[in-house]
């Protein structure tokens, strides 16, 4: 997303790739492993690393966003950053309080022609980024404000529900 929901792909980032309710302890295999790789440090990183989901916010990442935005075109940064990273198996979250950020939705057509599922998190009538999206979440708004004081529980709750998922 753009502005505010740029800062919410951060936030969600940050849930899923430590724990967000539940405590994800490494496993114990992997725990001993750190124990023998440093006998100073193994215990402290077995005790304190969590298991994550690997998450990526398309946003970030200044110095190649810049140099695409520069060097190519500014409006597919996000869709470069997603045909690097992405494989089969992802997942492209877009979140568009319009449904219409042009970024966004190249970066849409760009997973849906990597086989990669489209989720839309909007507001309003859900926009274009609806449309192409292969599960879209509109929230009942039309102030971007509002839309993205409904976007917060909602995406708290797919966090939620992807933890129990994989950590249960």
């Amino acid at each position: 997303g753009n502005g505010g929901s740029s800062a919410d792909s951060e936030h969600i980032v940050g849930e899923l790739m430590k724990g967000f309710c539940k405590k994800r302890q490494v496993p114990e295999a992997f725990a001993g492993k750190l124990m023998e790789a440093d006998k100073e440090r193994g215990k402290y990183l077995a005790e304190k690393l969590q298991q994550g989901l690997p998450a990526i916010a398309l946003t970030g990442h200044t110095a190649l966003s810049t140099a695409y935005l520069n060097d190519v075109d500014g409006l597919l940064t996000i869709a470069q950053q997603l045909y690097g990273y992405g494989k089969k198996g992802d997942v492209f979250l877009g979140i568009s309080t319009s449904g219409n950020s042009e970024n966004i939705l190249y970066a849409a057509a760009a997973a849906r022609a990597m086989e990669i599922p489209v989720i839309a998190l909007t507001g309003k009538d859900g926009g274009r980024l609806a449309e192409a999206a292969d599960v879209a979440i509109i929230v009942p708004e039309q102030e971007t404000y509002r839309i993205q004081e409904l976007h917060l529980p909602v995406y708290h709750a797919l966090c939620l529900m992807l933890e129990e998922r994989f950590f249960g």
